[in-house]
Protein backbone atom coordinates (compact mmCIF):
# COMPACT_ATOMS: atom_id res chain seq x y z
CA UNK A 1 0.00 0.00 0.00
CA UNK A 2 2.88 2.38 0.59
CA UNK A 3 3.51 2.51 -3.17
CA UNK A 4 -0.07 3.68 -3.70
CA UNK A 5 0.37 6.38 -1.07
CA UNK A 6 3.63 7.42 -2.75
CA UNK A 7 1.67 7.76 -5.99
CA UNK A 8 -0.80 9.98 -4.10
CA UNK A 9 2.04 12.14 -2.83
CA UNK A 10 3.55 12.46 -6.32
CA UNK A 11 0.14 13.33 -7.82
CA UNK A 12 -0.64 15.89 -5.10
CA UNK A 13 2.80 17.51 -5.39
CA UNK A 14 2.22 18.16 -9.09
CA UNK A 15 -1.05 19.94 -8.27
CA UNK A 16 -0.30 21.60 -4.93
CA UNK A 17 -1.27 25.09 -6.06
CA UNK A 18 -4.06 24.21 -8.49
CA UNK A 19 -6.80 23.00 -6.19
CA UNK A 20 -8.46 19.63 -6.64
CA UNK A 21 -10.97 17.42 -4.87
CA UNK A 22 -10.38 14.22 -2.96
CA UNK A 23 -12.74 12.59 -5.46
CA UNK A 24 -10.37 13.45 -8.32
CA UNK A 25 -7.46 11.96 -6.41
CA UNK A 26 -9.39 8.81 -5.56
CA UNK A 27 -10.42 8.31 -9.19
CA UNK A 28 -6.79 8.50 -10.28
CA UNK A 29 -5.73 6.02 -7.57
CA UNK A 30 -8.63 3.63 -8.13
CA UNK A 31 -9.80 3.64 -4.51
CA UNK A 32 -12.62 5.33 -2.63
CA UNK A 33 -12.06 8.85 -1.25
CA UNK A 34 -12.35 7.53 2.32
CA UNK A 35 -9.80 4.77 1.71
CA UNK A 36 -7.31 7.19 0.12
CA UNK A 37 -7.67 9.64 2.99
CA UNK A 38 -7.43 6.91 5.64
CA UNK A 39 -4.37 5.22 4.13
CA UNK A 40 -2.56 8.52 3.56
CA UNK A 41 -2.95 9.46 7.22
CA UNK A 42 -2.12 5.94 8.41
CA UNK A 43 1.19 5.76 6.55
CA UNK A 44 2.34 9.37 6.81
CA UNK A 45 1.07 10.37 10.26
CA UNK A 46 -0.56 13.53 8.84
CA UNK A 47 -3.83 14.18 7.05
CA UNK A 48 -3.76 14.90 3.34
CA UNK A 49 -5.18 18.38 3.97
CA UNK A 50 -2.53 19.16 6.57
CA UNK A 51 0.27 17.84 4.35
CA UNK A 52 -0.80 20.12 1.53
CA UNK A 53 -1.06 23.13 3.86
CA UNK A 54 2.43 22.53 5.27
CA UNK A 55 3.99 22.08 1.87
CA UNK A 56 2.35 25.14 0.31
CA UNK A 57 3.29 27.42 3.19
CA UNK A 58 6.84 26.10 3.31
CA UNK A 59 7.37 26.58 -0.43
CA UNK A 60 5.92 30.08 -0.24
CA UNK A 61 8.61 31.06 2.27
CA UNK A 62 11.22 30.90 -0.51
CA UNK A 63 9.34 33.51 -2.52
CA UNK A 64 9.07 35.74 0.54
CA UNK A 65 12.77 35.53 1.31
CA UNK A 66 14.21 35.62 -2.20
CA UNK A 67 11.89 37.71 -4.38
CA UNK A 68 10.20 41.11 -4.37
CA UNK A 69 6.81 39.70 -5.37
CA UNK A 70 3.82 41.22 -3.64
CA UNK A 71 2.55 39.10 -0.76
CA UNK A 72 -0.86 38.99 -2.44
CA UNK A 73 0.71 37.51 -5.59
CA UNK A 74 2.66 34.96 -3.54
CA UNK A 75 -0.57 33.97 -1.81
CA UNK A 76 -2.43 33.53 -5.09
CA UNK A 77 0.47 31.68 -6.73
CA UNK A 78 0.55 29.21 -3.83
CA UNK A 79 -3.12 28.28 -3.89
CA UNK A 80 -4.67 30.82 -1.50
CA UNK A 81 -7.70 32.85 -2.52
CA UNK A 82 -6.85 35.91 -0.43
CA UNK A 83 -3.87 37.49 1.28
CA UNK A 84 -5.72 37.29 4.58
CA UNK A 85 -6.19 33.51 4.41
CA UNK A 86 -2.54 33.10 3.45
CA UNK A 87 -1.38 35.29 6.33
CA UNK A 88 -3.49 33.30 8.83
CA UNK A 89 -2.09 30.00 7.57
CA UNK A 90 1.50 31.27 7.59
CA UNK A 91 1.23 32.62 11.13
CA UNK A 92 -0.46 29.46 12.40
CA UNK A 93 2.45 27.32 11.19
CA UNK A 94 5.46 29.61 11.70
CA UNK A 95 4.30 31.95 14.46
CA UNK A 96 4.96 35.18 12.53
CA UNK A 97 3.31 36.99 9.63
CA UNK A 98 4.59 36.69 6.05
CA UNK A 99 5.61 40.34 6.11
CA UNK A 100 7.60 39.91 9.35
CA UNK A 101 9.34 36.88 7.88
CA UNK A 102 10.17 38.78 4.69
CA UNK A 103 11.67 41.64 6.71
CA UNK A 104 13.83 39.24 8.71
CA UNK A 105 14.07 35.72 7.21
CA UNK A 106 15.06 33.31 9.98
CA UNK A 107 15.33 29.53 10.16
CA UNK A 108 12.13 27.55 10.00
CA UNK A 109 11.44 23.85 10.06
CA UNK A 110 11.54 22.43 6.53
CA UNK A 111 8.63 20.52 5.06
CA UNK A 112 10.15 18.55 2.21
CA UNK A 113 8.24 16.22 -0.06
CA UNK A 114 7.49 12.92 1.65
CA UNK A 115 9.14 9.75 0.38
CA UNK A 116 7.74 6.63 1.99
CA UNK A 117 8.74 3.91 -0.47
CA UNK A 118 12.28 3.78 0.87
CA UNK A 119 13.35 2.16 4.12
CA UNK A 120 15.85 4.95 4.73
CA UNK A 121 15.65 6.87 7.99
CA UNK A 122 17.30 10.25 7.62
CA UNK A 123 20.37 10.80 9.76
CA UNK A 124 22.94 13.53 9.65
CA UNK A 125 25.74 12.70 7.23
CA UNK A 126 28.64 14.82 8.42
CA UNK A 127 30.82 13.34 5.68
CA UNK A 128 29.00 15.61 3.23
CA UNK A 129 30.38 18.46 5.35
CA UNK A 130 26.89 19.96 5.57
CA UNK A 131 27.86 22.55 2.97
CA UNK A 132 29.66 24.55 5.67
CA UNK A 133 32.82 25.69 3.87
CA UNK A 134 31.58 29.28 3.37
CA UNK A 135 30.35 29.44 6.96
CA UNK A 136 33.69 28.17 8.20
CA UNK A 137 35.65 30.74 6.23
CA UNK A 138 33.38 33.62 7.26
CA UNK A 139 33.61 32.89 10.96
CA UNK A 140 37.34 32.19 10.77
CA UNK A 141 37.96 35.58 9.18
CA UNK A 142 36.11 37.32 12.00
CA UNK A 143 37.22 35.39 15.03
CA UNK A 144 40.17 33.21 14.01
CA UNK A 145 40.40 30.29 16.50
CA UNK A 146 38.56 32.06 19.32
CA UNK A 147 35.36 30.11 18.58
CA UNK A 148 33.46 27.44 20.49
CA UNK A 149 31.19 25.16 18.49
CA UNK A 150 28.45 23.57 20.60
CA UNK A 151 27.08 20.48 18.87
CA UNK A 152 23.78 18.75 19.53
CA UNK A 153 24.89 15.40 20.87
CA UNK A 154 27.95 13.20 21.08
CA UNK A 155 27.76 11.78 17.56
CA UNK A 156 27.78 15.21 15.93
CA UNK A 157 30.54 16.36 18.30
CA UNK A 158 32.83 13.43 17.47
CA UNK A 159 32.48 13.88 13.73
CA UNK A 160 33.06 17.63 13.86
CA UNK A 161 36.10 17.21 16.08
CA UNK A 162 37.57 14.28 14.13
CA UNK A 163 37.23 16.06 10.79
CA UNK A 164 38.01 19.53 12.19
CA UNK A 165 35.05 20.84 10.24
CA UNK A 166 35.41 24.29 11.76
CA UNK A 167 39.19 24.41 11.65
CA UNK A 168 41.06 25.41 14.79
CA UNK A 169 37.88 26.12 16.74
CA UNK A 170 37.03 24.35 19.98
CA UNK A 171 34.18 21.84 20.15
CA UNK A 172 31.80 20.80 22.91
CA UNK A 173 28.75 18.48 22.85
CA UNK A 174 25.39 19.17 24.45
CA UNK A 175 24.46 15.69 25.60
CA UNK A 176 20.89 16.14 26.72
CA UNK A 177 17.27 15.47 25.77
CA UNK A 178 15.50 18.48 27.25
CA UNK A 179 12.18 17.55 25.64
CA UNK A 180 11.74 14.74 28.20
CA UNK A 181 11.71 14.69 32.01
CA UNK A 182 11.36 17.61 34.43
CA UNK A 183 13.59 20.67 34.57
CA UNK A 184 14.35 23.46 36.99
CA UNK A 185 16.30 26.72 37.09
CA UNK A 186 19.12 27.79 37.31
CA UNK A 187 20.40 25.48 34.60
CA UNK A 188 23.18 23.15 35.78
CA UNK A 189 22.57 24.02 39.44
CA UNK A 190 22.80 21.08 41.84
CA UNK A 191 19.00 20.84 41.91
CA UNK A 192 18.88 20.82 38.11
CA UNK A 193 21.56 18.13 37.85
CA UNK A 194 19.90 15.89 40.43
CA UNK A 195 16.50 16.24 38.75
CA UNK A 196 17.88 15.49 35.28
CA UNK A 197 19.93 12.52 36.51
CA UNK A 198 16.87 11.01 38.16
CA UNK A 199 14.79 11.56 35.03
CA UNK A 200 17.38 9.84 32.85
CA UNK A 201 17.86 7.07 35.44
CA UNK A 202 21.60 7.64 35.77
CA UNK A 203 23.78 8.58 38.72
CA UNK A 204 24.48 12.21 39.47
CA UNK A 205 28.17 11.56 38.85
CA UNK A 206 27.49 10.10 35.41
CA UNK A 207 25.18 12.97 34.48
CA UNK A 208 27.75 15.57 35.47
CA UNK A 209 30.53 13.76 33.62
CA UNK A 210 28.54 13.17 30.41
CA UNK A 211 26.47 16.34 30.17
CA UNK A 212 27.86 19.02 32.42
CA UNK A 213 31.64 18.66 32.22
CA UNK A 214 32.14 18.91 28.41
CA UNK A 215 30.00 22.04 28.09
CA UNK A 216 30.56 23.91 31.33
CA UNK A 217 34.29 23.20 31.34
CA UNK A 218 34.78 24.94 28.01
CA UNK A 219 32.60 27.91 28.91
CA UNK A 220 34.12 28.44 32.37
CA UNK A 221 37.79 28.08 31.62
CA UNK A 222 38.14 29.97 28.34
CA UNK A 223 36.58 33.15 27.07
CA UNK A 224 35.29 32.97 23.51
CA UNK A 225 34.51 35.86 21.20
CA UNK A 226 32.06 33.68 19.32
CA UNK A 227 29.89 30.65 20.06
CA UNK A 228 28.36 28.69 17.19
CA UNK A 229 25.37 26.51 18.03
CA UNK A 230 24.80 23.55 15.68
CA UNK A 231 21.28 22.21 16.21
CA UNK A 232 18.75 20.65 13.88
CA UNK A 233 15.27 21.91 13.05
CA UNK A 234 13.36 19.21 14.93
CA UNK A 235 11.63 19.56 18.29
CA UNK A 236 14.30 17.59 20.18
CA UNK A 237 17.05 19.91 18.97
CA UNK A 238 15.01 23.07 19.48
CA UNK A 239 14.37 22.32 23.16
CA UNK A 240 18.10 21.69 23.57
CA UNK A 241 18.88 24.93 21.73
CA UNK A 242 16.48 26.87 23.95
CA UNK A 243 18.23 25.48 27.03
CA UNK A 244 21.70 26.40 25.77
CA UNK A 245 20.58 29.94 24.91
CA UNK A 246 19.01 30.32 28.35
CA UNK A 247 22.24 29.05 29.91
CA UNK A 248 24.32 31.57 27.95
CA UNK A 249 22.09 34.31 29.33
CA UNK A 250 22.42 32.83 32.80
CA UNK A 251 26.23 33.07 32.70
CA UNK A 252 26.00 36.55 31.16
CA UNK A 253 27.84 35.64 27.96
CA UNK A 254 28.78 38.80 26.04
CA UNK A 255 30.23 37.48 22.78
CA UNK A 256 28.61 36.84 19.40
CA UNK A 257 26.23 33.87 19.10
CA UNK A 258 25.52 32.17 15.79
CA UNK A 259 22.83 29.55 15.30
CA UNK A 260 23.51 27.13 12.46
CA UNK A 261 20.21 25.41 11.69
CA UNK A 262 20.96 22.02 10.15
CA UNK A 263 18.42 20.51 7.75
CA UNK A 264 19.12 16.80 8.04
CA UNK A 265 17.41 15.79 4.81
CA UNK A 266 19.06 18.28 2.46
CA UNK A 267 22.26 18.95 4.48
CA UNK A 268 21.67 22.69 4.16
CA UNK A 269 22.81 24.99 6.95
CA UNK A 270 21.07 28.32 7.65
CA UNK A 271 23.12 30.82 9.62
CA UNK A 272 21.48 33.29 12.00
CA UNK A 273 22.98 35.70 14.52
CA UNK A 274 21.20 35.34 17.85
CA UNK A 275 20.62 38.32 20.09
CA UNK A 276 20.49 37.01 23.65
CA UNK A 277 17.64 38.29 25.79
CA UNK A 278 14.39 36.64 26.80
CA UNK A 279 15.51 33.04 26.40
CA UNK A 280 15.68 32.41 30.17
CA UNK A 281 12.05 33.46 30.59
CA UNK A 282 11.12 31.44 27.49
CA UNK A 283 12.86 28.39 28.98
CA UNK A 284 10.87 28.77 32.21
CA UNK A 285 7.57 29.31 30.43
CA UNK A 286 7.97 26.37 28.05
CA UNK A 287 10.03 23.69 29.80
CA UNK A 288 9.07 24.41 33.40
CA UNK A 289 5.50 25.73 33.19
CA UNK A 290 4.52 23.86 29.97
CA UNK A 291 2.85 26.94 28.48
CA UNK A 292 2.77 28.01 24.85
CA UNK A 293 4.38 31.49 24.85
CA UNK A 294 2.66 34.45 23.26
CA UNK A 295 5.71 36.18 21.84
CA UNK A 296 7.54 36.38 18.54
CA UNK A 297 10.56 34.11 18.11
CA UNK A 298 12.47 32.25 15.40
CA UNK A 299 9.92 30.29 13.36
CA UNK A 300 11.88 27.06 13.81
CA UNK A 301 11.81 27.45 17.60
CA UNK A 302 8.11 28.32 17.53
CA UNK A 303 7.45 25.15 15.54
CA UNK A 304 9.56 23.11 17.96
CA UNK A 305 7.66 24.48 20.94
CA UNK A 306 4.33 23.71 19.25
CA UNK A 307 5.43 20.10 18.83
CA UNK A 308 6.69 19.99 22.41
CA UNK A 309 3.27 21.13 23.63
CA UNK A 310 1.65 18.43 21.52
CA UNK A 311 3.91 15.87 23.15
CA UNK A 312 2.74 16.96 26.62
CA UNK A 313 -0.83 15.89 25.86
CA UNK A 314 -1.84 12.48 27.14
CA UNK A 315 -3.40 11.82 23.74
CA UNK A 316 -1.30 13.20 20.89
CA UNK A 317 -0.46 12.31 17.30
CA UNK A 318 2.30 9.93 18.37
CA UNK A 319 0.20 8.03 20.92
CA UNK A 320 -2.64 7.81 18.39
CA UNK A 321 -0.24 6.33 15.86
CA UNK A 322 1.03 3.76 18.38
CA UNK A 323 -2.52 2.66 19.23
CA UNK A 324 -3.46 2.44 15.56
CA UNK A 325 -0.45 0.19 14.83
CA UNK A 326 -0.52 -2.14 17.82
CA UNK A 327 -0.20 -5.11 15.46
CA UNK A 328 3.44 -4.18 14.80
CA UNK A 329 6.32 -5.63 16.78
CA UNK A 330 8.20 -3.28 19.10
CA UNK A 331 11.08 -3.07 16.62
CA UNK A 332 8.76 -2.40 13.66
CA UNK A 333 6.85 0.26 15.59
CA UNK A 334 9.96 2.16 16.66
CA UNK A 335 11.33 2.03 13.11
CA UNK A 336 8.03 3.32 11.78
CA UNK A 337 7.84 6.14 14.34
CA UNK A 338 11.36 7.30 13.48
CA UNK A 339 10.37 7.56 9.84
CA UNK A 340 6.86 9.01 10.19
CA UNK A 341 7.66 11.69 12.79
CA UNK A 342 11.12 13.09 11.92
CA UNK A 343 9.95 16.58 12.94
CA UNK A 344 10.03 15.49 16.59
CA UNK A 345 13.62 14.24 16.43
CA UNK A 346 13.00 11.63 19.12
CA UNK A 347 15.23 8.56 19.33
CA UNK A 348 14.48 4.91 19.94
CA UNK A 349 14.89 5.30 23.72
CA UNK A 350 12.25 8.02 23.90
CA UNK A 351 9.89 6.11 21.63
CA UNK A 352 10.21 2.91 23.67
CA UNK A 353 9.26 4.87 26.80
CA UNK A 354 6.20 6.32 25.04
CA UNK A 355 5.22 2.88 23.70
CA UNK A 356 5.50 1.37 27.18
CA UNK A 357 3.26 4.07 28.58
CA UNK A 358 0.65 3.72 25.85
CA UNK A 359 0.60 -0.05 26.03
CA UNK A 360 0.66 -0.15 29.83
CA UNK A 361 4.07 -1.79 30.05
CA UNK A 362 5.68 0.69 32.45
CA UNK A 363 7.85 -1.01 35.03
Amino acid sequence: MKYVVQRMIDWVEERLFEGFSLVELSEKMGYSPYYCSFKFHQLTGVSLKRYMALRKIYLSSFALAKTNERILDIALNHGYSTQESYTRAFKEIFGISPNAYRQNPRPLQSYVKLTITTEEIYTMDISKKLRIEDLQNGIKEQFDADVLNILNGEEMFKKFKEQQLMGASDYAPFNEAMCVNDVTYPIFSNEFNVMRAQGHKVTLQDYEAITLAPLKGNLLFKKYSCIVLWFGEDMFCQMNLLTVLAYLEQINYKGTVYYHAVQEQTYDVKETIIQLGGYSSLYKEVLMEKNMPNKEMMPVMYQGIRLYMELQKEVNEITKYIKAHDQLTRYELVKSLLKVFPQYGLGDTQYIEIINKVQGNES
